[in-house]
C-alpha cells in the first residue's frame, strides 16, 4: 500500500487552510449534524445529546445546526441541504450490521463527490474512512480513554483532547492523508483533499462528561487501572478551543457559498 504519510503530495496541505485567519462572514453557516448515536441515558439530562454538545463546542463561531437522526433511518435527501456536515460519535461499530449504516455510507460518498465539506468525530471519523475505502477494526491496544495528547500537522506542540474509543481506522482510504496521531492511535486525524476532515477523539466532550462515562460505561468496559488512569488525566488542561478553531476554519474555507441551495441567514 505504501507509506500513508507519503501519498497525495499534490493535495492541499492541512496547515494551509487551518492556520489562516477565518474569512469574514456576515451570515451564519448551516451545518447538518448526522446523529449516529445517543448519549448514555444517565448522563443526557445533565450534558445533553450529541447535537447539544457540538452546539456548545462551536459556540460563537457563526454556525447554525440542524440534526438528522440517521440511527433512526432518517438520512438527508441530498448534500446541499446544508453548507457542511458533521457526523457524530456512536456506541456502534462502523463495521456492524445495522440497517442505517449502508444509507449513511452512500450519503458520505455522494457528499464527498459533491464537494460539500464533512467533519467526522470518532464514529464519524471511522464511517467516512470505511465508506471511502478504508478499514476499521478494534484496536490491538484496547481502549483509549481520558485526556490524550495528539500530534497534529501544523501545530507546534501536542494538543490534549478527550478520547473514548476502542475501534480505530487501521487503513485509510486512498484519498486520505494522515495529519494527526497519538501513541495508541496512529491514524487519529485524516485530511481528504480538503473535502473532509476527521478526528478520532472527542473534542466536544468535557471532563465532567468523561468522568460520568467512567462511572457508568467504564464500570463494565474498563478495568480498575484503566478507570484510575482515565480519571486522573481529567485534571489537566485541554485544547478543545483550538480544535474547535481548526474544525471551524476548515468548514469556513472549504464551503462554497451559493452552492448549498439554502438562503443565508443574517447574524
Amino acid at each position: 500500500m505504501g507509506s500513508i504519510h507519503s501519498r497525495l503530495t499534490n493535495a492541499p496541505r492541512f496547515g494551509q487552510h487551518v492556520q489562516a485567519k477565518l474569512p469574514e462572514r456576515s451570515t451564519t453557516m448551516k451545518i447538518g449534524i448526522l446523529q449516529t448515536g445517543r448519549v448514555n441515558e444517565a448522563l443526557a439530562p445533565v450534558h445533553g445529546e450529541y447535537p447539544q454538545m457540538f452546539a456548545r463546542f462551536f459556540a460563537g463561531r457563526g454556525f447554525d445546526f440542524e440534526t438528522w437522526p440517521v440511527l433512526d433511518g432518517i438520512v438527508p435527501e441530498r448534500p446541499n441541504l446544508a453548507e457542511g456536515w458533521l457526523i457524530t460519535g456512536s456506541r456502534f461499530g462502523a463495521y456492524e450490521d445495522h440497517p442505517w449504516i449502508p444509507p449513511l455510507e452512500s450519503f458520505v460518498r455522494v457528499t464527498y463527490r459533491s464537494g460539500v465539506p464533512m467533519i467526522g468525530i470518532c464514529f464519524g471519523h471511522q464511517i467516512i474512512a470505511q465508506a471511502l475505502g478504508g478499514k476499521v477494526e478494534k484496536a490491538d491496544t484496547g481502549w483509549s480513554t481520558g485526556r490524550v495528547e495528539y500530534r497534529i500537522e501544523g501545530e507546534d506542540r501536542p494538543l490534549s483532547i478527550l478520547a473514548w474509543h476502542q475501534d480505530q481506522v487501521v487503513e485509510p482510504p486512498a484519498d486520505a492523508r494522515v495529519i494527526g496521531s497519538s501513541r495508541e492511535c496512529p491514524i487519529a486525524m485524516l485530511d481528504y483533499r480538503g473535502r473532509a476532515l476527521t478526528l478520532q477523539p472527542h473534542p466536544e466532550f468535557d471532563s465532567g462528561y468523561v468522568n460520568g462515562l467512567i462511572d457508568t460505561v467504564g464500570q463494565r468496559t474498563l478495568d480498575v487501572h484503566q478507570r484510575r488512569r482515565a480519571r486522573s488525566s481529567l485534571h489537566h488542561d485541554l485544547d478543545s478551543g483550538r480544535i474547535a478553531d481548526i474544525l471551524a476554519g476548515f468548514l469556513r474555507t472549504r464551503a462554497r457559498p451559493g452552492e448549498s441551495g439554502i438562503k443565508p441567514r443574517p447574524t
